[in-house]
């Protein structure tokens, strides 16, 4: 939180889930210029796709408590998996 460019990058990528839930059926279209930007203009290692997914799920967890049950857990790391294959399209 003390970079402020780390932090702006943390609401853009919190806006990007937040159009991937608005478009749940068709996530790995809505993601296409994306992955396509962080495969070859940014050249970001879609292993921190993953990464960054497990630190949002402990995050989540974290500030949940024992709102944090199995169904949720397993329901928001499902969507996570969509919203990282949908980053690491193009790298295939």
């Amino acid at each position: 939180m003390g970079n402020p460019a780390v932090a702006k990058h943390g609401v853009t990528i919190l806006h990007g889930l937040d159009r991937a839930v608005k478009n749940m059926d068709d996530i790995k279209n809505v993601y296409s210029e994306l992955s396509v930007l962080h495969s070859e203009k940014l050249h970001v290692d879609p292993d921190n796709f993953r990464l960054l997914s497990d630190c949002l799920t402990i995050v989540l967890a974290t500030k949940m408590g024992k709102g944090f049950t199995g169904e949720v857990q397993a329901a928001f790391q499902k969507f996570m998996a969509v919203v990282v294959s949908a980053l690491g399209r193009q790298y295939h």
